[in-house]
């Protein structure tokens, strides 16, 4: 079986046919058209422009992203408790303005590291002072919060102070903040003795009106006192002064001293939250605020600050010589009706000295509260003619004294006033806390004579004394029984009555207790039964006969008709 020969086989004899493809793509050379070249080579070039092109759009996605991005900053927080990395946003006013990348441990073990991306437009956010905190439901007594959360989930809050300075490092809050960075008002300093029932998010009132909050409370370092941050909102910050009275408004106060039973509320949500009240002093113009982060007393009671006391307070202290029962802290010093101050500390202290106890009040007072007079006289704001004049007050007689202010509760207070006939004392000016002199009490002073009253009785031999007056009236009553005989009808009526004055007495005079009540009734019956013997005597001694034959008769007045 032959093969079929090809077309263009050599050796057929006959011409050899090329392809058409092929005779349109060469020339009379053998090389291709000049078009199909350029084909050609612009096909390469579209081979390679589209890895180009591919490398250029992920260039641009890379970029975009890039620029879509702001700086990513570190927090540090305690726990990490429902922070996922690209889950837990990053808000601000519920805007997503960042989310969490990552959460790590800390090296040293002690907080959790939380580094979040933050968006473009949110890069103000990486500056000093901006506050981050999580946010988680939370309940308690000023009422609950991030109840959101529970559908949502778990997402930081932010808050941007608005500084200029860059900063990536950051402390995350335990607890949210009470008050945004950028609200308008003033922070305030207190320092106290004491927290009461204040915490952050107790409420600030001013004329029970609430005008802000306490941002926050910690305990001093040296543990004496507490220092409590408030915030009061614009435009009522513009009342507080330099000279402004802050106090406790927690829940309902009571006290009773020796103005008696007082009480005050300022709201029932203080009721039950407590908080802070503050008011100007009399006097002070409105609009003259004070700048932010001033310090101010916080007064420890809830009604010392309420009583109207102006001005800066002076300390003093006084040492009394006597029982401190019934003067407690708080309680009122008085000038002549006018307070002047206050109780602040009461205790007891040896005198190295004379080796005796002396009992040691600390007071507060006012000066102010005396008057423009006053303030005139001392050189308001001048120490040392301040000085100069307490020391002529005291040198005219100026003294503290006890006094009760109330007969059912025993309450006492410190009264100041003048007694010129007071002993001379020498003002010591250059100790720290000024030592005003006291005087004691006129009640304590008639308590003090009794007392040595008494121990004069006590050292009175009452004892044998009714020993010896009760044998004396035996014998004058033996003395009697034998008389009784041998006197007339008449002198036995003179004669019994000293007898029955006579029994009296010694029956006082035996009794279980001789007491200077019993010897008054002793002298009286006494008195009766001398009275008695001198009639008897008189009788005697004009009609002797009398004692045989009684007394005379007048025969003239029984004869006359």
């Amino acid at each position: 079986m032959t093969k079929p020969s090809r077309p263009d086989a050599p050796g057929d004899g006959r011409p050899r046919r090329r392809p058409a493809v092929a005779r349109c793509q060469r020339d009379a050379a053998g090389h291709p058209p000049a078009h199909r070249l350029r084909w050609l080579q612009l096909l390469q070039l579209l081979i390679w422009l589209v890895p180009l092109l591919a490398a250029l759009v992920s260039i641009g996605l890379v970029a975009g992203q890039v620029r879509g991005h702001g700086p990513a900053i570190t927090l540090g927080f305690q726990d990490g408790e429902g922070i996922e990395p690209g889950k837990t946003p990053v808000r601000y006013n519920d805007v997503d303005i960042g989310m969490v990348t990552a959460v790590r441990l800390a090296t040293d073990l002690s907080r959790v590291l939380v580094t979040v991306q933050l968006n473009q437009e949110a890069a103000d956010f990486a500056t000093q002072g901006t506050r981050f905190w999580i946010v988680r439901p939370r309940a308690g007594m000023s009422g609950a919060s991030g109840l959101g959360t529970l559908l949502s989930g778990t997402y930081i809050g932010a808050d941007s102070g608005g500084s200029r300075e860059p900063e990536t490092q950051f402390t995350g809050l335990e607890n949210p903040p009470v008050v945004s960075l950028r609200q308008q008002g003033a922070r305030f300093v207190l320092r106290g003795p004491s927290l009461g029932s204040v915490e952050t998010g107790s409420p600030v009132y001013y004329r029970h009106v609430e005008v802000g909050q306490v941002t926050g409370t910690a305990l001093d370092k040296d543990g004496a006192g507490v220092t409590i941050d408030v915030f009061v909102e614009a435009p009522y910050h513009r009342y507080v002064g330099r000279d402004t009275q802050w106090r406790h408004a927690s829940g309902l106060g009571l006290r009773l001293d020796a103005a008696g039973l007082r009480v005050n509320a300022e709201s029932f949500q203080a009721m039950l939250l407590g908080g802070i009240a503050f008011q100007p002093s009399p006097g002070q113009p409105m609009g003259d605020a004070v700048p932010d982060g001033m310090v101010f007393s916080l007064q420890s009671g809830d009604l010392d600050a309420a009583d109207g006391l102006d001005g800066k307070p002076s300390t003093v202290v006084m040492h009394f010589d006597q029982s401190l029962h019934g003067l407690s802290v708080g309680a009122a010093v008085d000038f002549r009706g006018v307070q002047l101050g206050e109780v602040t500390n009461v205790g007891v202290a040896l005198d190295p000295k004379t080796h005796t106890f002396v009992m040691p009040v600390t007071l507060n007072l006012y000066p102010d509260r005396l008057g423009q007079a006053f303030r005139a006289s001392s050189a308001y704001g001048d120490a040392a003619a301040g000085k100069a004049l307490l020391r002529t007050l005291v040198a005219r007689g100026l003294r503290g004294q006890l006094r009760t202010g109330n007969l059912l509760t025993n309450q006492l207070y410190v009264a100041l006033d003048m007694f010129p006939n007071a002993p001379p004392v020498q003002l010591e000016l250059n100790r720290t806390l000024i030592a005003l002199p006291t005087i004691p009490n006129t009640l304590d002073d008639l308590q003090a004579q009794i007392a040595d009253l008494a121990k004069t009785l006590d050292r009175v031999p009452l004892d044998q004394l009714g020993t010896h007056l009760g044998q004396r009236l035996d014998n004058a009553r033996r003395l009697f029984a034998l008389t009784d005989a041998q006197l007339a009808p008449q002198a036995r009526a003179t004669l019994a009555a000293a007898r029955q004055a006579f029994d009296t007495a010694q029956a006082i005079a035996q009794g279980p207790l001789l007491r200077p009540a019993g010897l008054s009734r002793v002298r009286e019956q006494l008195g009766q039964t001398l009275r008695a013997l001198d009639s008897l005597t008189d009788t005697v001694a004009q009609h002797p006969e009398s004692l045989v034959w009684g007394p005379a008769v007048d025969t003239r007045a029984a004869q006359s008709p």
